[in-house]
């Protein structure tokens, strides 16, 4: 396990006094807990029994022979419980709290992938739940509020600011600082004060330790490692696996919306993102910041990438060149979703097809006998009323309409 509370200059914790002490009760849990085997063997039961461990290393056969490149494997979070990557964590923090003595988990959600991971694992190990979540992305998003709701989760839409992604954990830290003695608040990316983006890190790890044993059972040479990057959890949980090994270049894709200009796009640390150093939420990173130190807006065709910082581990490897950033259009985006489709009959996620668009660039340019994997981090159903009207709009119109005068 590597733990840190900073990556050079970045995390560490800047919160209100008052908050600190259930910080650091959760840092001393967490560490305690990490080195319980009943603790990490009941992780591992539940990883294996519930989400569906290990997830496939899949080799796109198809889509290497129309690239005519390195060979590419997808890593199928997708297919875990869910659907996303964020089960893993979800599962990990449920069962810390748990042991914490906590009866209640309070969470934020973008795009609702982790809203519908948490609302499951709370489900699943008997805790009390509520889900903050931008009023933008409940109405964009309301199958994964249903869901939530189906696995009894009270999902908080919340009007303040943007109303969004950000908005939705301004809300979900006020009422935690409100709750500390019987409730932990459930972060999902790898963001926040210390320890949380250790924390997230550490239990989104078993994607990249997964990743990184399936290709060398397969005698991969892997020459890269590319994972969409909103806060940073799927990209630190595969990326964590080959951190160490320094021929393997490490790629992150952030959400480059429609444009360069403030509210555009949702990059910090790709070019021309305008992002600067700053604290916000509690840990320093890079942000999209005004002039006068307040959250810019953001734009991206996908609801989980939209947040306006990224993970501080993240802009520690960017900073030290273990990290290349990079950025994908939306349209980028649904072409790339569209082609893999086409070609490997696999409907990827709209975060997860940022990642794509960017293999579609590198592939060709690298030697057939290398490999590159590219993080699936979620399948794409959840994103049907997003896509639909894209690919088949008229078609679309009319099945709704249908659906609401039935």
């Amino acid at each position: 396990m590597r733990y840190s509370k900073t990556y050079g200059e970045f995390g560490g914790s800047y919160v209100p006094e008052l908050l600190q002490p259930a910080l650091d009760e959760l840092e001393s849990a967490f560490l305690d807990a990490m080195k319980d085997k009943s603790f990490t063997d009941e992780l591992e039961y539940l990883q294996k029994t519930f989400i569906g461990r290990p997830t496939p290393l899949y080799y796109a056969e198809n889509l290497t022979k129309a690239l005519g490149g390195a060979k590419i494997y997808f890593k199928c979070e997708g297919l875990a419980h869910t659907g996303a990557h964020k089960i893993n964590n979800a599962i990990g923090q449920c069962l810390l709290a748990k042991r914490m003595g906590k009866t209640k988990v309070v969470a934020e959600t973008g795009a609702g992938q982790h809203g519908v991971a948490t609302a499951s694992a709370a489900a699943k190990l008997g805790l009390g739940c509520d889900i903050y979540m931008g009023a933008i992305d409940v109405k964009r998003q309301h199958p994964n509020v249903l869901t939530m709701q189906m696995f009894g989760a009270n999902v908080v839409s919340v009007e303040s600011g943007n109303r969004g992604l950000a908005d939705a954990v301004d809300e979900a830290l006020n009422y935690w600082v409100k709750s500390l003695k019987d409730t932990h608040y459930l972060l999902g990316s790898a963001v926040g004060p210390a320890p949380f983006p250790a924390i997230v890190r550490e239990f989104q790890s078993v994607i990249g330790k997964e990743a990184n044993k399936q290709a060398k059972d397969a005698n991969l040479d892997v020459a890269a490692v590319i994972a969409a990057v909103g806060g940073g959890s799927n990209a630190m949980g595969i990326f964590s696996g080959f951190l160490d090994e320094e021929t393997v270049k490490l790629i992150g894709v952030e959400g480059g919306g429609t444009g360069d200009n403030v509210g555009e796009h949702a990059k910090r640390l790709a070019p021309n993102s305008g992002a600067v150093t700053g604290i916000h939420h509690g840990f320093k990173s890079k942000f999209l910041l005004d002039k006068d130190g307040n959250i810019e807006p953001t734009h991206s065709i996908s609801a989980g990438l939209d947040y306006p910082g990224v993970g501080p581990e993240l802009a520690y490897l960017q900073q030290t060149g273990r990290l290349t950033m990079t950025s994908a259009r939306d349209s980028e985006v649904t072409d790339a979703l569209a082609f893999i489709a086409k070609n490997e009959g696999i409907l990827f996620a709209l975060e997860s097809s940022h990642a794509l668009a960017e293999l579609l660039k590198v592939a060709p340019t690298i030697d057939k006998n290398k490999a590159v994997i590219v993080n699936m981090s979620g399948r794409g159903d959840k994103d049907i009323f997003i896509t639909a009207p894209i690919f088949n709009k008229k078609e679309w119109v009319e099945f709704l309409q249908n659906e609401i005068n039935s």
